[in-house]
Protein backbone atom coordinates (compact mmCIF):
# COMPACT_ATOMS: atom_id res chain seq x y z
CA UNK A 1 0.00 0.00 0.00
CA UNK A 2 2.97 2.10 0.47
CA UNK A 3 4.33 1.65 -2.82
CA UNK A 4 1.17 1.86 -4.10
CA UNK A 5 0.32 5.82 -2.20
CA UNK A 6 4.29 6.79 -3.53
CA UNK A 7 4.12 5.84 -6.86
CA UNK A 8 0.99 7.53 -7.44
CA UNK A 9 0.54 10.06 -5.63
CA UNK A 10 1.74 12.61 -7.57
CA UNK A 11 1.34 11.15 -11.01
CA UNK A 12 -2.26 12.00 -12.91
CA UNK A 13 -3.19 8.21 -12.32
CA UNK A 14 -5.35 9.22 -8.87
CA UNK A 15 -3.61 7.88 -5.93
CA UNK A 16 -6.90 7.60 -4.23
CA UNK A 17 -8.52 5.20 -6.41
CA UNK A 18 -5.19 2.92 -6.41
CA UNK A 19 -5.86 2.73 -2.72
CA UNK A 20 -9.08 1.99 -2.74
CA UNK A 21 -8.72 -0.29 -5.20
CA UNK A 22 -6.06 -2.59 -3.93
CA UNK A 23 -7.28 -2.28 -0.39
CA UNK A 24 -10.35 -3.83 -1.85
CA UNK A 25 -8.69 -6.51 -3.11
CA UNK A 26 -6.50 -6.87 0.04
CA UNK A 27 -9.52 -7.03 1.75
CA UNK A 28 -8.12 -3.85 3.95
CA UNK A 29 -10.41 -1.10 3.31
CA UNK A 30 -11.78 -1.00 6.99
CA UNK A 31 -11.73 2.03 9.10
CA UNK A 32 -8.35 1.35 9.98
CA UNK A 33 -7.27 0.73 6.93
CA UNK A 34 -8.76 4.18 5.84
CA UNK A 35 -6.40 5.60 8.76
CA UNK A 36 -3.46 3.72 7.52
CA UNK A 37 -4.27 5.71 3.96
CA UNK A 38 -3.78 8.37 6.02
CA UNK A 39 -0.34 8.41 7.77
CA UNK A 40 1.30 6.87 4.39
CA UNK A 41 0.22 9.87 2.41
CA UNK A 42 2.06 11.89 4.90
CA UNK A 43 4.93 10.31 3.67
CA UNK A 44 4.46 10.69 0.30
CA UNK A 45 4.14 14.56 0.83
CA UNK A 46 7.27 14.90 2.89
CA UNK A 47 9.00 13.20 -0.09
CA UNK A 48 8.38 16.35 -1.55
CA UNK A 49 9.13 18.66 0.85
CA UNK A 50 12.81 16.72 0.77
CA UNK A 51 13.19 17.12 -3.20
CA UNK A 52 12.23 20.95 -2.62
CA UNK A 53 13.69 21.95 0.32
CA UNK A 54 16.00 24.33 -0.70
CA UNK A 55 12.78 26.26 -2.30
CA UNK A 56 10.96 25.69 0.62
CA UNK A 57 13.58 26.76 3.36
CA UNK A 58 13.75 29.96 0.90
CA UNK A 59 10.05 30.87 1.05
CA UNK A 60 10.07 30.59 4.48
CA UNK A 61 12.55 32.65 5.28
CA UNK A 62 11.51 35.13 2.98
CA UNK A 63 8.02 34.77 3.43
CA UNK A 64 8.67 38.61 5.42
CA UNK A 65 10.61 40.32 3.37
CA UNK A 66 11.03 38.83 -0.36
CA UNK A 67 7.90 39.64 -2.65
CA UNK A 68 8.28 36.72 -5.06
CA UNK A 69 7.82 34.39 -1.97
CA UNK A 70 5.12 36.34 -0.45
CA UNK A 71 3.67 36.16 -4.26
CA UNK A 72 4.26 32.11 -4.02
CA UNK A 73 2.86 31.86 -0.92
CA UNK A 74 -0.68 33.64 -1.22
CA UNK A 75 -0.67 31.79 -4.73
CA UNK A 76 -0.79 28.56 -2.60
CA UNK A 77 -3.27 30.03 -0.78
CA UNK A 78 -5.59 30.94 -3.11
CA UNK A 79 -5.02 27.31 -4.74
CA UNK A 80 -5.75 25.77 -1.31
CA UNK A 81 -8.78 27.19 -0.66
CA UNK A 82 -11.38 25.74 -2.97
CA UNK A 83 -10.39 22.16 -1.95
CA UNK A 84 -10.21 23.15 1.67
CA UNK A 85 -13.71 25.19 1.89
CA UNK A 86 -15.30 22.19 -0.09
CA UNK A 87 -13.96 19.49 1.72
CA UNK A 88 -14.86 20.83 5.42
CA UNK A 89 -18.51 20.95 4.75
CA UNK A 90 -18.67 18.36 1.75
CA UNK A 91 -16.52 15.65 2.21
CA UNK A 92 -18.85 12.87 4.82
CA UNK A 93 -21.52 12.96 1.29
CA UNK A 94 -18.63 12.94 -0.95
CA UNK A 95 -16.96 10.03 0.62
CA UNK A 96 -20.36 8.41 1.02
CA UNK A 97 -21.53 8.56 -2.57
CA UNK A 98 -18.14 8.73 -4.49
CA UNK A 99 -15.91 6.56 -2.76
CA UNK A 100 -15.95 3.18 -4.20
CA UNK A 101 -14.59 1.39 -7.29
CA UNK A 102 -17.08 1.60 -9.56
CA UNK A 103 -16.89 5.23 -9.22
CA UNK A 104 -13.18 5.29 -9.35
CA UNK A 105 -12.92 3.22 -12.84
CA UNK A 106 -15.74 6.20 -14.37
CA UNK A 107 -13.53 9.02 -13.40
CA UNK A 108 -10.36 7.42 -14.58
CA UNK A 109 -12.00 6.86 -17.75
CA UNK A 110 -13.22 10.30 -17.95
CA UNK A 111 -10.13 11.71 -16.62
CA UNK A 112 -8.38 10.34 -19.86
CA UNK A 113 -10.43 11.71 -21.94
CA UNK A 114 -9.81 15.18 -20.40
CA UNK A 115 -6.59 14.51 -21.09
CA UNK A 116 -6.52 13.73 -25.02
CA UNK A 117 -8.49 17.18 -25.29
CA UNK A 118 -5.93 19.01 -23.24
CA UNK A 119 -3.27 17.68 -24.93
CA UNK A 120 -4.67 17.64 -28.28
CA UNK A 121 -4.97 21.70 -28.60
CA UNK A 122 -2.41 23.73 -29.90
CA UNK A 123 -1.04 26.68 -27.23
CA UNK A 124 1.69 28.39 -26.81
CA UNK A 125 2.34 28.58 -22.96
CA UNK A 126 2.00 31.48 -21.22
CA UNK A 127 3.80 31.33 -18.08
CA UNK A 128 7.24 29.33 -18.06
CA UNK A 129 7.93 29.43 -13.83
CA UNK A 130 6.02 28.72 -10.74
CA UNK A 131 7.35 32.76 -9.61
CA UNK A 132 5.20 34.89 -12.80
CA UNK A 133 1.88 32.78 -12.01
CA UNK A 134 -0.79 35.73 -11.33
CA UNK A 135 -3.81 34.95 -8.78
CA UNK A 136 -5.99 33.97 -11.66
CA UNK A 137 -3.91 31.10 -12.79
CA UNK A 138 -3.68 30.09 -8.51
CA UNK A 139 -7.46 29.75 -8.75
CA UNK A 140 -8.15 27.92 -11.68
CA UNK A 141 -5.38 25.40 -10.28
CA UNK A 142 -7.51 25.08 -6.83
CA UNK A 143 -10.65 24.70 -8.76
CA UNK A 144 -9.06 22.20 -10.64
CA UNK A 145 -8.23 20.75 -7.37
CA UNK A 146 -11.39 20.64 -5.93
CA UNK A 147 -12.80 18.48 -8.42
CA UNK A 148 -10.14 16.14 -7.68
CA UNK A 149 -12.27 15.29 -4.31
CA UNK A 150 -13.81 12.64 -6.24
CA UNK A 151 -11.46 9.48 -5.94
CA UNK A 152 -10.70 8.90 -9.26
CA UNK A 153 -10.07 11.82 -10.61
CA UNK A 154 -6.36 12.29 -9.54
CA UNK A 155 -5.10 16.00 -7.48
CA UNK A 156 -2.60 15.59 -9.56
CA UNK A 157 -3.99 15.23 -12.71
CA UNK A 158 -6.51 17.53 -12.36
CA UNK A 159 -4.32 20.56 -10.78
CA UNK A 160 -1.64 19.91 -13.53
CA UNK A 161 -4.44 19.74 -16.54
CA UNK A 162 -5.96 22.97 -14.44
CA UNK A 163 -3.02 24.47 -14.86
CA UNK A 164 -2.39 23.86 -18.12
CA UNK A 165 -5.43 25.08 -19.75
CA UNK A 166 -4.97 28.03 -17.42
CA UNK A 167 -1.78 28.88 -19.67
CA UNK A 168 0.89 27.23 -18.19
CA UNK A 169 3.54 25.19 -19.21
CA UNK A 170 3.31 21.56 -18.44
CA UNK A 171 6.79 22.03 -16.01
CA UNK A 172 5.14 24.50 -14.28
CA UNK A 173 1.99 22.94 -13.88
CA UNK A 174 3.30 19.61 -12.46
CA UNK A 175 5.80 21.74 -10.13
CA UNK A 176 3.05 23.60 -8.78
CA UNK A 177 0.68 21.08 -8.91
CA UNK A 178 3.85 19.52 -6.17
CA UNK A 179 4.20 22.87 -4.03
CA UNK A 180 0.17 22.94 -3.79
CA UNK A 181 0.29 19.26 -2.40
CA UNK A 182 2.39 20.30 0.78
CA UNK A 183 -0.70 22.42 2.60
CA UNK A 184 -3.29 20.60 0.97
CA UNK A 185 -2.36 17.20 2.67
CA UNK A 186 -0.52 18.02 5.41
CA UNK A 187 -3.83 19.73 6.30
CA UNK A 188 -6.19 16.61 4.82
CA UNK A 189 -3.35 14.53 6.81
CA UNK A 190 -3.43 15.90 10.25
CA UNK A 191 -7.13 16.24 9.95
CA UNK A 192 -7.99 12.87 9.21
CA UNK A 193 -5.68 11.77 11.92
CA UNK A 194 -7.24 13.86 14.48
CA UNK A 195 -10.74 12.89 13.41
CA UNK A 196 -9.71 9.03 13.65
CA UNK A 197 -7.42 9.49 16.67
CA UNK A 198 -9.29 6.85 18.59
CA UNK A 199 -8.91 3.28 16.19
CA UNK A 200 -4.56 4.43 16.69
CA UNK A 201 -2.68 1.85 18.76
CA UNK A 202 0.53 1.35 19.57
CA UNK A 203 0.77 -2.72 18.45
CA UNK A 204 -0.11 -1.25 14.84
CA UNK A 205 3.21 1.21 14.94
CA UNK A 206 5.49 -1.31 12.79
CA UNK A 207 2.56 -2.00 9.97
CA UNK A 208 2.70 2.18 9.40
CA UNK A 209 6.23 2.39 9.52
CA UNK A 210 6.49 0.25 7.22
CA UNK A 211 3.60 1.99 5.04
CA UNK A 212 5.24 5.29 5.81
CA UNK A 213 8.79 4.79 4.84
CA UNK A 214 7.70 3.18 1.71
CA UNK A 215 5.42 5.67 0.71
CA UNK A 216 8.44 8.34 1.01
CA UNK A 217 10.70 6.64 -0.97
CA UNK A 218 8.58 5.46 -3.59
CA UNK A 219 7.10 8.77 -3.75
CA UNK A 220 10.56 10.45 -3.94
CA UNK A 221 11.68 8.33 -6.89
CA UNK A 222 8.07 9.56 -8.80
CA UNK A 223 8.70 12.98 -8.38
CA UNK A 224 11.95 12.78 -9.58
CA UNK A 225 10.90 10.42 -12.58
CA UNK A 226 7.74 12.95 -13.68
CA UNK A 227 9.98 16.21 -13.48
CA UNK A 228 12.45 14.36 -15.95
CA UNK A 229 9.58 13.04 -17.91
CA UNK A 230 7.14 16.42 -18.76
CA UNK A 231 10.35 17.90 -19.88
CA UNK A 232 10.24 15.94 -23.17
CA UNK A 233 6.88 14.42 -22.94
CA UNK A 234 2.91 14.77 -22.95
CA UNK A 235 0.88 13.47 -21.18
CA UNK A 236 -1.24 11.04 -23.28
CA UNK A 237 0.46 7.64 -22.11
CA UNK A 238 -1.38 8.34 -18.63
CA UNK A 239 -4.30 8.83 -20.56
CA UNK A 240 -3.94 5.51 -21.95
CA UNK A 241 -2.91 3.66 -18.59
CA UNK A 242 -6.04 5.37 -17.73
CA UNK A 243 -8.19 4.59 -19.75
CA UNK A 244 -7.10 0.85 -19.61
CA UNK A 245 -6.97 0.60 -16.10
CA UNK A 246 -10.39 2.18 -15.44
CA UNK A 247 -11.99 -0.11 -18.18
CA UNK A 248 -10.28 -3.01 -16.24
CA UNK A 249 -11.30 -2.45 -12.73
CA UNK A 250 -14.98 -1.26 -14.38
CA UNK A 251 -15.51 -5.13 -15.85
CA UNK A 252 -13.76 -6.45 -12.85
CA UNK A 253 -15.77 -4.82 -10.24
CA UNK A 254 -19.27 -4.44 -12.00
CA UNK A 255 -19.34 -8.56 -12.67
CA UNK A 256 -18.97 -8.03 -8.67
CA UNK A 257 -22.15 -5.98 -8.21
Amino acid sequence: MGIVEGATEFLPVSSTGHLIIVGDWLGFNDDKGKVFEIVIQLGAILAVVWEYRVRVANTITGMLSNSTAQRFIANLIVAFLPSALLGFFFIKSIKALFFNPITVAIALIVGAFVIFWVESRERAPRVKDVDDMTARDALMVGLAQAVSLIPGTSRAGATIIGGMLSGLSRKTATEFSFFLAIPTMFAATFYDVYKHRDLLQASDLPMFAVGFVTSFVAALFAVRALIRFVSSHNFNGFAWYRLIFGTLVLLYFWNRV
